[in-house]
């Protein structure tokens, strides 16, 4: 009896908690099927729609060119991510398995930039893209984003806990560096890979800060500009059933990837990726 109350209680903690969690997402969703005039009626916010609607839907896609910042969304996402995995794996191959001279110090160099504050990355960020006149441009959006000292870090971690008996084994047999690395160690490391690939993927999704410093021109603008536009053409009021609509849909592709890899996901946190 005592442990099934127990039970109870933990249960009943995770169901009050799944409740808090998943609330705001309902909100987020209740209020982008209000229309505008309801939504700004209601003195005590409402629970439920009574009269749903998809306008907002539509409003979110006429109001401003949204499909058009999807697309550069996604296109800044994709470069973005593929070049920084690119950088990452190797940079954290050549710290783990590669013997150079001041590798360590170099190391310790390395991971010291943790410690400089973003403000003033992006202050150096925007001086240096401004100056090389890559403003406005795909280029200026991608560069500063496509390298990470703690997925670097992490990875470095992860690979140096695959055993190095296996790549004594594989130099003997006259393996590459390179055929070592992506048929060995990436496919160990898989997990963990895919998770620094979903982390990675969500922060250029949701990125605010630089898109908005180095992006003037709307050929150039992602979701995040055109979610604070539909915000703003609210008549004279904030309209926030539209914005809601926007949200709801460019949350769905992030919703849609942590569901597909979330057992990768869960593997690379819990484990590492190490096996065997």
């Amino acid at each position: 009896m005592k442990n099934k109350i127990k039970t109870f209680f933990l249960y009943f903690g995770l169901f009050l908690w799944g409740l808090l969690v998943l609330f705001p997402f309902y909100w987020m969703i209740l209020t982008s099927v209000k229309s505008y005039s309801s939504y700004n009626a209601e003195y005590v916010p409402r629970f439920i729609a009574t009269n749903p609607t998809l306008q907002n839907f539509v409003d979110a896609f006429t109001t401003v060119s949204l499909g058009r910042y999807f697309l550069n969304t996604l296109i800044f996402t994709v470069v973005t991510t593929g070049l920084m995995m690119v950088v990452v794996v190797m940079a954290a191959y050549a710290f783990a398995r590669l013997e150079f001279r001041w590798k360590n110090i170099l190391f310790a160099l390395f991971l010291s930039l943790m410690m400089i504050p973003n403000e003033l990355v992006v202050i150096t960020n925007f001086v240096t893209i401004t100056n090389l006149d890559l403003r406005n441009t795909y280029l200026g959006l991608i560069l500063p984003s496509v390298t990470s000292v703690f997925y670097i870090y992490l990875l470095k971690e992860n690979f140096e806990q695959i055993p190095e008996e296996l790549y004594k084994a594989a130099k003997v047999d006259g393996t590459s560096d390179l055929k070592y690395l992506l048929k060995v160690m990436i496919p160990i490391s898989a997990p963990t890979i895919v998770t620094i690939t979903i982390l990675k993927v969500i922060e250029c999704w949701n990125s605010y800060v630089w898109p908005r410093l180095i992006t003037d021109d709307e050929a150039y603008f992602l979701v995040s500009n055109g979610i604070q536009e539909i915000r703003e053409n609210g008549f004279g009021r904030e309209n926030i059933p539209a914005m809601m609509a926007a949200v709801v849909v460019i949350s769905v592709p992030l919703v849609v990837l942590f569901l597909i890899f979330r057992k990768k996901i869960m593997e690379g946190v819990s484990t590492g990726g190490t096996k065997g």
